[in-house]
């Protein structure tokens, strides 16, 4: 029995050796696929409803960034302390040029627009005394609005439909995202199949050698196929605590890596979800800016009458119909220039908001389970899937192997 075990190998030695690598690519070729198949293609392919293909997160991407949205503003962010770190002070100070600018661009656009004569006509140190008095003062009114912002975000602006809005239409950067915070976790599953494979080839190798049975390949391959993409995503989030198993230490890789993955969620949530470009755009566009024009024009009105009040006898006789004319729109007038003129003000928005790191800080002191969720549901509901697919790949190659073989 044995010395024909031995004449065998050595006579098909080649194919013999060809059984664990055989193994090994169909463990990387079906980690390979899975992995590309939970992100890609971001649309269906195919015949609908049934005949094609479309990748797991990018279908889930509704049910994905509620789960995700849902987890970020129960845990992480809380609009009003977002707020409250703005330091009006501090911000004005950043921005003192670009305001100093649009308070000098504005004054002149509303003087040239409603009272051209009157404005050419005043000498230079009045009209430069008029735009030092509004510069000086603007400080002043941005702190009663931010107040008033306070008191009312949940009227102005609505953070969590702008998230989940982001993450649903924009397919791409919901990929991104599980890319992104998972990238060593993805780049294991795919790793691992060659691991697996290879050891699993060898079992197939000896088995092949006393049975020579033609069923054995394709069921090994799917063997391999399934039982690997299964282990593989069971060591990326278990164990949660590291633990040590025959002396060797292990932990679920995405918990080992929990510092680096804090750092890397703060900086997708704070430079593409909760931008302040993509938050201004909420609430200059979206379905409350009128409530924020409400607050700016009452504002604005009582900004114009101390601004008008040392001479306002002066100015009622002079500019009056121009003056009610102003207040009424001097409000689409700013938000219009807010809207051209934003990106002057995003990299300081970004500074004194300072998202990213609140989103660190808060992610670090989320629970094994919470922390988990980051990165658990594009994988969980859709787990099966992934598995399967690795078992139909790897039955399909195992039968190939065996026409190989017999061959």
């Amino acid at each position: 029995m044995i010395s024909a075990l031995i004449k065998d190998f050595s006579d098909h030695w080649l194919l013999y050796c060809s059984i664990p690598v055989v193994a090994a690519l169909i463990g990387w070729t079906t980690k390979l696929v899975a992995v590309e198949m939970l992100c890609r293609p971001l649309e269906f392919k195919g015949i609908p409803p049934w005949f094609g293909w479309q990748g797991v997160i990018p279908k889930a991407a509704p049910r994905m960034a509620t789960i995700a949205v849902d987890l970020m503003f129960s845990r992480l962010i809380d609009p009003q302390e977002i707020l409250g770190r703005i330091d009006v002070g501090e911000l004005t100070t950043r921005l003192r040029e670009p305001l100093d600018d649009a308070v000098a661009h504005t004054i002149e656009e509303i003087m040239m627009r409603y009272e051209p004569r009157l404005w050419l006509n005043m000498p230079d140190f009045a009209r430069e005394t008029m735009v030092r008095r509004v510069q000086r003062d603007v400080p002043e009114l941005i702190d009663e609005i931010v107040t008033d912002l306070r008191t009312n975000l949940d009227q102005v602006m609505d953070l969590r439909s702008i998230a989940v809005d982001t993450l649903v239409n924009d397919k791409a950067l919901l990929v991104e995202l599980v890319r992104r915070i998972g990238k060593n976790e993805l780049r294991f599953i795919v790793r691992s199949g060659l691991y697996f494979g290879t050891v699993l080839g060898f079992v197939q190798m000896i088995t092949w050698a006393f049975t020579h049975s033609p069923l054995l390949m394709p069921l090994f391959g799917g063997f391999t196929g399934l039982t690997t993409d299964w282990l593989a995503l069971q060591m990326i989030f278990r164990p949660v605590k590291p633990i040590k198993i025959f002396g060797i230490g292990w932990q679920g890789l995405f918990h080992k890596r929990r510092e680096q993955v804090c750092i890397d969620y703060g900086d997708l949530i704070a430079n593409e979800i909760l931008t302040p470009a993509k938050m201004l755009e909420a609430v200059l566009n979206g379905e409350r800016s009128d409530r924020l024009a409400s607050i700016l024009a009452r504002r604005m009105d009582e900004f114009i009458d101390t601004q008008a009040a040392p001479a306002r006898p002066l100015v009622m006789l002079v500019a009056g119909d121009s003056i009610t004319k102003v207040k009424r729109e001097l409000v689409p007038e700013l938000m219009a220039y807010i809207k051209t003129s934003a990106g002057k003000f995003n990299h300081q928005a970004m500074q004194t908001l300072d998202l990213r790191n609140l989103v660190i800080e808060k992610t670090a002191l989320l629970t094994d389970d919470e922390y988990e969720g980051l990165l658990r549901p594009a994988f969980k509901q859709d787990e099966w899937k992934l598995v399967a697919i690795g078992g139909v790949l790897g039955f399909l190659v195992g039968e190939l192997q065996v026409h190989l073989l017999l061959s």
